[in-house]
This record gives C-alpha cells, sequence and structure tokens, in this order.
C-alpha cells in the first residue's frame, strides 16, 4: 500500500508527481545540510490539477501532499516517498496533519475573506512537516476577488509552501493564476479500475461495483455512491424513467417537478445531518444553555451560520439537479449510440428497454436536439435560472425532440 492505491488509472500523473515528491524530499535534505541545489527539479511551488468530474484531481493532490510529507526512512536510502505507513503519509490521507490544510466548500464560491485566511497561514513556515501544504479541491469556485487575493501568494511564495489548486478545467481559473502553476491534466478512468477500486477498497459485491462503474461512466465518487447507497440507486432509476414520461404536456410538468422534489429532498437530507450539530457546536462554543436563551451579543455569530446553512442547501439542491441532468445526457447518448449503430459501450444496460424503444421510435436528430436541450437547462441553471422553469423547460423540449 502507498500513497497513490486510490489514484486510479491515472500512471503518468503519478509517475509526474513521484518524481516531483523525491525531487522536493532532495530540495529539503539540501538546504537543510546547506548543501547547493540540484538544478532541473521537478518540484515547484504550486500545482494545477484539471480534468472532468470524477477523474481524482482532488485525490491526485492529497496523495501528492502526503508523498511530500512521507517521513519513513526509506527515503533516506533512495526509495520513492509516499510511504502510506509512516506518520506523515497516514495524518495527511486523513486530514489531521499540521502542515496540511484541504479546502472544499459546500458553498456556491470561495470569497476574498477565506482566502485571505489562507494566504496568511501559507506564510507560515511548517510547523512540524517538510512542507506547507494548502490543497484547494475546488478552484474553479473562487470569485474574481479571490483570485486576485491568491494571485498574490502564488506570484510570491513563502520558501516551503505548496499550493494545489483542483479545477475541472484551465479555463476555470484565473489565466494569471493558471500561468503560474505547473499543469497536470486527468482523465475519465477506465471502468475497470473503478469496479476494481470499488471491489478493494470498499468491499463491494463485484457484479455492483462494475454495473455502477459502467453506469457511471468512470466518475469514481459517483460510483461510489450509487455501488453503496440504496438511496441513490432508487433515485437515478426515477431520472431514467423521464424520457419515457413526456409524452404530453402534464408528463412533461409531472416529471419537471419530481426532478425538483427530489433535489429538495437531497439537499434537505444533508441539511437534516449537519446543521443541527453545527448549530449546536455553535451554541455551545458561544456559552448557550441546550433549550435556553443565547448570551448577548451572540446572534451575528448565529445569524452567519444560518445564512452559509441556506447558502449550502442551495448548492446542494444545484448539484442534485446537476447529476441528475447528467444522467439524462448519458441516457440519450446511449440512445443515438444505438441509433447510429457505434460500437462504443453502453452506459445504462440496466434500462436497454427504454433505450431501445427510444431509439426505435425518434431519429438521432431528434436524440441531438433532446441531449442541447438537457445541455441548455445546464447553462441555465449556471445563470441562475429559476430550477423549475429551467426544467420544465427542458422536459417540453424532451417531449417534442
Amino acid at each position: 500500500m502507498t500513497v497513490w492505491d486510490d489514484l486510479v488509472g491515472q500512471d503518468r500523473v503519478r509517475e509526474q508527481l513521484a518524481a516531483a515528491a523525491k525531487d522536493a524530499d532532495a530540495l529539503v535534505t539540501a538546504v537543510s545540510a546547506r548543501e547547493p541545489v540540484e538544478q532541473g527539479s521537478k518540484m515547484t511551488h504550486a500545482w494545477l490539477f484539471t480534468g472532468p468530474p470524477g477523474s481524482g484531481r482532488s485525490t491526485a493532490a492529497r496523495a501528492f501532499a502526503a508523498a511530500l510529507q512521507c517521513t519513513s526512512p526509506d527515503r533516506a536510502l533512495g526509495g520513492e516517498p509516499g510511504c502510506g505507513f509512516c506518520d506523515g503519509c497516514h495524518t495527511s490521507l486523513i486530514g489531521t496533519h499540521a502542515d496540511v490544510q484541504v479546502i472544499r466548500t459546500d458553498l456556491l464560491s470561495i470569497g476574498v475573506k477565506e482566502t485571505r485566511d489562507l494566504v496568511r497561514r501559507a506564510q507560515l513556515s511548517p510547523a512540524v512537516g517538510r512542507w506547507q501544504v494548502i490543497v484547494m479541491e475546488d478552484a474553479d469556485r473562487l470569485t474574481e476577488g479571490a483570485g486576485n487575493v491568491l494571485l498574490k501568494a502564488v506570484e510570491e511564495p513563502a520558501p516551503r509552501t505548496v499550493w494545489m489548486l483542483c479545477a475541472p478545467s484551465l479555463e476555470d481559473v484565473l489565466p494569471t493564476i493558471r500561468s503560474r502553476c505547473r499543469h497536470l491534466t486527468l482523465g475519465t478512468p477506465p471502468v475497470e479500475a473503478v469496479a476494481d477500486v470499488l471491489i478493494r477498497r470498499d468491499g463491494v459485491d463485484p457484479e455492483r461495483a462494475h454495473s455502477a462503474a459502467r453506469a457511471t461512466q468512470g466518475h469514481i465518487g459517483r460510483a461510489r455512491r450509487l455501488a453503496t447507497d440504496e438511496r441513490a440507486r432508487a433515485r437515478r432509476a426515477a431520472v431514467l424513467k423521464v424520457p419515457l414520461r413526456v409524452a404530453d404536456v402534464g408528463g412533461c410538468l409531472k416529471a419537471a417537478q419530481e426532478l425538483i422534489d427530489t433535489a429538495t429532498d437531497d439537499a434537505k437530507q444533508m441539511a437534516d445531518e449537519v446543521d443541527v450539530k453545527e448549530t449546536e457546536d455553535l451554541k455551545a462554543a458561544l456559552g448557550g444553555v441546550a433549550g435556553g436563551r443565547m448570551p448577548r451579543g451572540t446572534a451575528g455569530a448565529m445569524k452567519e451560520l444560518e445564512d452559509k446553512q441556506k447558502r449550502r442547501k442551495t448548492r446542494t439542491q444545484r448539484d442534485s439537479l446537476d447529476l441528475a441532468l447528467t444522467e439524462l445526457t448519458g441516457f440519450y447518448r446511449d440512445v443515438l449510440a444505438l441509433q447510429l449503430g457505434s460500437r462504443i459501450a453502453i452506459a445504462n444496460v440496466d434500462v436497454q428497454d427504454s433505450l431501445d424503444r427510444i431509439a426505435e421510435s425518434s431519429t438521432p436528430a431528434q436524440t441531438l436536439r433532446r441531449i442541447e436541450a438537457v445541455i441548455a437547462c445546464r447553462q441555465a441553471m449556471d445563470r441562475n435560472v429559476a430550477p423549475l422553469l429551467a426544467v420544465e423547460a427542458m422536459t417540453m423540449s424532451l417531449r417534442s425532440g
């Protein structure tokens, strides 16, 4: 076992990061011994990981962070950092290392205040490890102001600080930031590789693991949820029935409302799991008594938490809707493959009858227009169009084709 074991189907990226970690280890050793530093090092202070959803961008970044903090004695004998067993690797991977901070957001954006706090931390020397590492999993959610704050830190980094930014594509990051980062592109992992990790890491039944990996087309996180969560399987089954339910206006409107209701229920479930504990923890920290009134002067902090929870609920609802739209796109992609006689693998084999029915009753041109309707719905929601209006417009377009 090494820190790279969960980086699925990314051999080229793994080799690059392992080489950089080895050079980083040599760099720290040379500086500590006041020896000359070798030229041409593969290590740098800022990295940008890009790739499609589910490719493992944040997994790669966290594995690299662990390799940088590796304290295995084998390093001194020429071994590769990232053993996976030492204290540096272990605490980095589970999120308790003092010098590795992983930033992820449940909100729609990362603002200036949070970014300034990160930049201040980035100026500190490592407390116990070899590097100060900051992993930003959602760099594409930085506001323009936050991006400008981050730019200064990336331009003039502290000597032992490493920034690792993750985003779907280069275009999702400010040009001034991406030009100062070393870029690594991850691809969609093969279905077999995803199924293997579900079996090996999560103990999933092989048949279910392969079914989930195929249905999600190599998206590791979605495949794991589909394989292990009965609610996720039920929700997906309901989404894949939509193409058969849009025969008339009433069916279109009902299908749209049910998609919205499902997304709302997902957001509510998350709120029930997280919000209550957050609220009680903050009340206790502010000196409140269970069931009693809060001390004076704490209303502002409570209001700030409520606003954060509301924004997170909106994000969760949008993410759930976006997942449903992704699944619809995959359905129509399979329909188009059948219509054109393509040899590409069918992802949704569990609904083969529905695929055949739609393929036989429509033309490839209609299928393309339906895919365009789903894409237009996603774009409308990105522009903050009311979700129900956007989804209703989509289902009506699915009917007409």
